[in-house]
């Protein structure tokens, strides 16, 4: 009687392969015949924009050295995380010149980097949003 059966589910494993079974097919259901209404959507600003997207808007695209957490250094080669380190640690800054003034144990490649890369800096007023507790050396992205 076992045999019959693996014979049986064979056969028709074989068949189906074959595609001599008939099935019906399922149809997935075709949202472009589905009439949607049409609705305009207005972008408008709201006034209640919070602290971390106001600093990231007064940012831009550069680092900057006073808020940025220690993986945005990760965006400039050899920066992370050795370097990104000593420059957290050594905030805050008045201007991007100063990173190589107020750190001290610079060596002279760690200089060369920092000089190399200063075009990729700026320098902000620190906000609480981004620097209370240790968000700068963790934020708890793990990727």
């Amino acid at each position: 009687m076992k045999k019959i059966g693996l014979l049986l589910a064979i056969f028709g494993l074989c068949l189906g392969c074959l595609g001599l079974v008939p099935s019906h097919k399922a149809n997935a259901s075709n949202l472009n015949l589905t009439a949607w209404p049409s609705v305009s959507i207005l972008a408008i600003e709201s006034g209640n924009v919070n602290k971390a997207d106001r600093k990231l808007a007064e940012i831009g695209e550069k680092l900057d050295i006073n808020n940025s957490p220690l993986r945005s250094f990760r965006q400039i080669q050899r920066m992370y995380p050795f370097l990104g380190k000593k420059i957290i640690g050594n905030a805050p800054y008045k201007d991007v010149k100063q990173l190589l003034e107020k750190i001290e144990d610079l060596t002279e490649e760690e200089k060369k980097l920092l000089e190399g890369n200063l075009e990729n800096f700026t320098v902000t007023p620190t906000s609480d949003v981004y620097n209370e507790g240790d968000y700068r050396l963790n934020t708890g992205s793990y990727d």
